[in-house]
């Protein structure tokens, strides 16, 4: 029996794929850059405030991320907050705030 994989993130939501690609090129985030395009929408954010719209590309930490944690700020093309967790230059997380519905 084989598991099925979640989806890449370019397949579920391309429109976001390409501006998180683009907005993290203009930051110089080519290492990130790099991970876009096997980013995995593991699991969405359960936290109920219709505003967000993030979700986990890794498994949730049981508490604080810590050593090795930063934050990534964005600027969207579109309107809203993008914001990414990254642990050891992995993106954890995608932050999408404010924003009209993704895809």
């Amino acid at each position: 029996m084989t598991l099925e994989q979640p989806p890449l993130l370019a397949n579920k939501w391309p429109r976001l794929a390409a501006e998180l690609a683009t907005a993290l090129h203009e930051a110089d985030e080519s290492d990130l850059v790099d991970q876009v395009d096997s980013l995995r929408v593991l699991q969405e954010c359960r936290c109920g405030d219709d505003f967000c719209q993030s979700f986990y590309t890794q498994p949730p930490p049981a508490g604080a991320y810590g050593p090795g944690h930063r934050n990534v700020g964005l600027s969207p093309h579109r309107a809203g907050i993008l914001v990414l967790d990254v642990v050891d230059n992995m993106i954890m997380f995608v932050e999408v705030l404010d924003r009209p519905p993704v895809n």
